[in-house]
This record gives structure tokens, C-alpha cells and sequence, in this order.
């Protein structure tokens, strides 16, 4: 059967792994050669051509190098493209070297040299803009104003929903309407393709920090773009002059991570509704920040769930947050999420640390990242926490 007659979590299941049978194995292969012999000089030439285009190896021709091309990474690319419904997918080395790829491929290497941020964003996509390092201008604006904000050289709108930390609802095809012919670029990391398909509402690019959800386990540092065939060529060549490129062993583990992320999302998701429910009633607590409770419609349609990330605003400031965060005993006090154990941070001091004063969170805002402990033992540790 092919992909589309598929379920998603049959997909995630599969995905990547055709032609095992024919090499003899069942796992997934694990190619670690940072070179390959070459055919002959002519077909080497041509492979290497091929390569450095960011086209894909020739037929009879050698993966040539580590930098350009690697068979284990190429076997999750296509896995994401699958459950994204992307043409292809292409993998770096961090999620902030797959945001500055997409940059340089669509803005520094053209006459669009213009990027629109719609904020909020993460905090590391927001510092990149604002530092202005890439050689790019940029502006920054609110979900409503993209058109506004669109001039001729703009060459990417980037976006973010569920936005990082307050859990923002931005509808994406109301976006990709504002930015007209200007491609649009989704960070889905919070979402996962398991709760929302950003191409499938009109976005060129789909973003991931797949050190997050699609790891899964904290043990891996990682990006990935799903876009389509004609994109990913620019995004590959990116990778290969700035060597942004993905160890093949990284690609080992988030391949075998796709393969049970769906019941991860699902159950972190359970846990975190769970969770939201419990904060929601606790004096406390002055606002959760979860969107189980979206009156836009945008939780249904474009989002399939509302996730397992909860953000929290405090009474009492940073002073209440601190304790908050000093008395957790199951949630690790830590940067990232999206792991199967349950994380804290405090977004305004560390990951937004470097963002503009307007558009930084607030002192009072915790962001918790739930994982697949028991939904009992959480709540009874953050009962303790704000006691």
C-alpha cells in the first residue's frame, strides 16, 4: 500500500525502512563512513556535481563525502517527509542550523534579502533575526499585520504555532494569505506532525527542532525542513558549503524516535491536559497558558490536539518562580522539552533571554514540558512546588 492509504501512526511505523528486506536486516542501518570509494573519476566528478547542486546521488555514481550525502540520514529525511506530506525533507545539525539555512536559502542567496518574524517566536529564531548576522533585514510583527509588514524583497515569512512559551494559536493559511507569493516557513516543533501538517495549509516549509518531540529522549541535537522537491535542492546546498550536516548516528536515533512518537504525543498530551486541569484551579496560579480551551477554531481544524506543552504565569513575579522552580522534585529544572521525562524552565531568563524587552515573556511565566510519568505523581509534585 502506499503512504497516503496509510494511517499517520502506520507511517511513522514504516516510513524510511523500504529495501531492508533486500539488505538482510530489520534494523535500521547504520552508515557511519565519513568518505566512500568512488566508481571511477568521471562518475566521481559527476557525483560530487550532483551532490554540492544539492541534488540527490546519480545513479551508479558514490555518495562521495560525509558532508554531502549519508544513506542513514537520508532514510529519516524520507520517514519525515512522509508524515509532514512533504515532498522530501532535509536534516541539520541543530534546529537553529536548519532556521539559518532556510534564511540564507531563501533571503542572503537572493534579491529577497527582506525575512518577516511574526511573533511570538522561540527565542533563538527571534536573537538570529534581530542580530542581524545573516546579511538579512528583518521586521517583526503580530499575526494580524503580516501583510502589512510584506515589501517587495521579503523572501520568508517565519512563524510559529504553537508559539514558544505562551502556547499561541496563529492560523497558518490566514498567514500564508497575508504573505501572498512570499513563502512561508512553520515551526511545528511543539505541534509535531502527529497534531498538525503545516503544508497542508498552504506553508512552504515546515520546521523542526528534532532534538525535541521526535528524539524524545534528550539524547540527540537536531533540525529538519519538510518542504517541497524544488526547496530542498536550496536547502541542501546550504548544508553542504556550511557543513551544517546531521552525524549519521543522530539520524539513527530520530528514525527509531518517529517510530513511536505518535503514542508519545498522545500519552505526554494526556498527562498534560491532566496537568493544565490541576494548575488551572490553583490559587497560585494566576494564568495557564494551554490550549485545550481555544475558541478560535483553530484546535479541530489545524491542530489536531492541544500538545504537552504548559506554560503557567505566577502570582508573585520572578520571586515565585524562583521557589516554584527550586522545590520541583520529579520535573528536572532544564532547558528544552519534548522528552519522556517532565522538564521546567523559566523562558524570560535563559531561552528568551536575548529577545527585545516588548516581546519577552513575562517574569511571571513558567514553562513546563510534561512527559509520560504518572499524571498523579506530577500534580502531587507541583501541588508541593506551589505550596
Amino acid at each position: 500500500m502506499s503512504e497516503p492509504d496509510l494511517h499517520p501512526d502506520t507511517v511513522a511505523v514504516h516510513a524510511g525502512r523500504e529495501g531492508l528486506a533486500e539488505l538482510g536486516v530489520h534494523a535500521l542501518p547504520i552508515d557511519l563512513s565519513s568518505t566512500n570509494p568512488l566508481p571511477d573519476i568521471e562518475r566521481g566528478g559527476d557525483s560530487y556535481e550532483a551532490l554540492t547542486g544539492g541534488r540527490r546521488p546519480p545513479e551508479g555514481g558514490s555518495n562521495v563525502y560525509g558532508r554531502l550525502w549519508n544513506p542513514t540520514v537520508a532514510r529519516f529525511e524520507q520517514a519525515l517527509a512522509a508524515l509532514e506530506g512533504a515532498d522530501e525533507a532535509v536534516a541539520f545539525a541543530s534546529g537553529m542550523a536548519a532556521v539559518t539555512a532556510a534564511v540564507l536559502a531563501l533571503c542572503a542567496a537572493t534579491d529577497n534579502r527582506h525575512v518577516l518574524g511574526v511573533r511570538p517566536l522561540y527565542g533563538g529564531t527571534d536573537s538570529l533575526l534581530a542580530g542581524e548576522l545573516l546579511g538579512v533585514e528583518h521586521t517583526f510583527c503580530g499575526m494580524d499585520a503580516v501583510a502589512d509588514e510584506i515589501r517587495p524583497d521579503t523572501g520568508l515569512v517565519i512563524m510559529e504555532t504553537p508559539a514558544n512559551p505562551t502556547l499561541d494559536l496563529v492560523d497558518i493559511a490566514a498567514v500564508v494569505a497575508q504573505a501572498g507569493d512570499v513563502p512561508v516557513l512553520v515551526d511545528n516543533t511543539f505541534a509535531t506532525p502527529v497534531l498538525q501538517n503545516p503544508l497542508a495549509h498552504g506553508a512552504r516549509l515546515a520546521l523542526h527542532s528534532a532534538t525535541k518531540y521526535i528524539g524524545g529522549h534528550g539524547d540527540v541535537i537536531a533540525g529538519a525542513i519538510a518542504c517541497d522537491a524544488e526547496t530542498a535542492i536550496a536547502l541542501r546546498k546550504v548544508r553542504t558549503a556550511t557543513g551544517s550536516v546531521l552525524h549519521p548516528l543522530a539520524g539513527y536515533l530520530l528514525h527509531r524516535g518517529l517510530a513511536t512518537l505518535p503514542v508519545r504525543m498522545r500519552a505526554q498530551q494526556e498527562n498534560a491536559r491532566v496537568v493544565a486541569a490541576f494548575l488551572r484551579r490553583h490559587p497560585a496560579v494566576s494564568h495557564v497558558y494551554y490550549p485545550d480551551d481555544d475558541t478560535t477554531g483553530i484546535l479541530g481544524t489545524q491542530l489536531r490536539g492541544p500538545g504537552a506543552m504548559v506554560s503557567i504565569g505566577l502570582r508573585g513575579g520572578y520571586d515565585a518562580a524562583e521557589r516554584f522552580t527550586s522545590r520541583l522534585r520529579i520535573f528536572t529544572h532544564a532547558v528544552s522539552l519534548g522528552g519522556v521525562d517532565s522538564l521546567v524552565q523559566h523562558p524570560a531568563a535563559i531561552s528568551h533571554r536575548h529577545v527585545a524587552p516588548e516581546a519577552r515573556p513575562g517574569a511571571d511565566i513558567v514553562r513546563l514540558s510534561i512527559g509520560l510519568e504518572d499524571a498523579g505523581d506530577l500534580v502531587a509534585d507541583l501541588e508541593h512546588a506551589l505550596g
